[in-house]
């Protein structure tokens, strides 16, 4: 689709309502996920390793389902579907969560919640066609600038209502916002037609070389980016209490809901790369205090650092894969990047998981640090491309 062909005011509401929609579902993932290492380690029984497991089979499954969803949504020419299915799958997970009764049970209902992440590729496909090169990082910003904002509430009402009503009251209430997002995106997100050559598949060598280089080293990066529960994990050692932990979530979601849209709008200005490693430096800021520093206010900095890290990484990371990749195939590239940080995010937490029970809990982030060191170096050898 040629983005100057678009109508401004559906470029507009379809930012609004994608933005919606991403705020409920996340409100309501949130309310489950910031206390979510809490409920499997102290309802559900489950170590380190246990957590590792989880959260990296999540993620894996996360990507593959982006992949799959970006390839189908290329060769069949519809996105919307892949959409509002998405956040359905989430939904009825989170009301899973409240019956489980062991973590063993968890892990069905945690692959058909990041099954849902397959509306990732096709939305994001949709928000790229809609977009130029002049407010593509602007219009990627506002997305996770509100799924940010989503975060920030869902762990506000966590914060209010876990203590009243207990896990699984509030995994059930949790359900509600993601059936609001499913009807959002079915009554007001059109589909639409994009025309091009006969899909048969996206191949290594299609791939300039610019972006076989960023999924290298996205891959790189990704196995030493391991799940946030390590992160709240390592706070309640260090003596933070239950009742502060998803206060230390909150922080880093606000974090990145404020500086989501300005780290787009640098982007766009001042190019992609700048602000790419720029979220690197901040992993890295977080890793180094976590690993090194023992009192509790670097703890407390580690998580805003995070915060900005998220903020800088996840609207840039897709609005450059997206101009990198081949113009018929944006949904199947992103997709395809998303699979390969996935399957990189399993042995991530996992390792991270082993490191931590058998190593010692800086261990982690010291590995960690040594691969974000190497990603941030490749990143000198990619080329932005300039695209409409």
């Amino acid at each position: 689709m040629d983005p100057h062909s678009v109508d401004q005011r559906e470029t507009r509401r379809t930012v609004r309502v994608f933005s919606v929609a991403s705020f409920l579902h996340d409100a309501g993932s949130d309310m489950i996920f910031s206390v979510w290492p809490l409920f499997l380690t102290s309802v559900l029984g489950a170590n380190m390793q246990v957590v590792g497991l989880i959260d990296g089979l999540g993620d894996a499954i996360v990507s593959v389902s982006q992949a799959v969803s970006g390839y189908v949504s290329d060769r069949i020419r519809k996105r919307k579907i892949f959409v509002w299915t998405g956040y359905l799958l989430g939904g009825i997970a989170h009301a899973g969560y409240a019956i489980a009764l062991t973590w063993q049970w968890v892990i069905p209902f945690r692959l058909l919640d990041r099954s849902g992440k397959m509306r990732g590729s096709p939305r994001d496909a949709i928000l790229s066609d809609v977009s130029t090169r002049e407010n593509r990082g602007r219009n990627f910003g506002i997305l996770r600038m509100m799924d940010n904002a989503g975060a920030v509430a869902g762990i506000l009402i966590s914060i209010l209502l876990v203590g009243h009503i207990g896990y699984r009251t509030l995994f059930l209430i949790a359900a509600l916002p993601s059936a609001l997002a499913v009807l959002l995106v079915l009554l007001f997100i059109r589909e639409t037609s994009t025309p091009g050559k006969i899909f048969k598949g996206i191949r290594l060598r299609d791939l300039t070389r610019s972006m076989r280089i960023y999924i290298f080293l996205s891959a790189i990066f990704s196995l030493g980016n391991f799940s946030y529960s390590f992160l709240l994990l390592f706070a309640k050692q260090a003596g933070f209490s239950v009742e502060t932990i998803p206060v230390l979530y909150l922080l880093f979601s606000l974090a990145a809901a404020l500086f989501s849209m300005p780290f787009g709008r640098l982007a766009d200005r001042f190019n992609r790369k700048p602000v790419l490693l720029l979220s690197f430096i901040f992993w890295a800021a977080t890793l180094a205090l976590l690993a090194f520093a023992n009192a509790m206010s670097a703890i407390v900095i580690a998580f805003v650092f995070y915060g900005l890290h998220k903020a800088a990484l996840e609207p840039v990371q897709k609005a450059f894969a997206a101009e990198l990749a081949p113009k018929d195939f944006v949904a199947s590239a992103l997709g395809g990047l998303q699979m390969v940080i996935g399957l990189c995010s399993l042995p991530a937490s996992l390792i991270a998981g082993i490191l931590w029970d058998r190593v010692g809990i800086a261990a982690p982030f010291i590995f960690s640090l040594v691969l974000t060191t190497i990603a941030a170096a490749m990143l000198g050898f990619v080329k932005e491309e300039r695209r409409a």
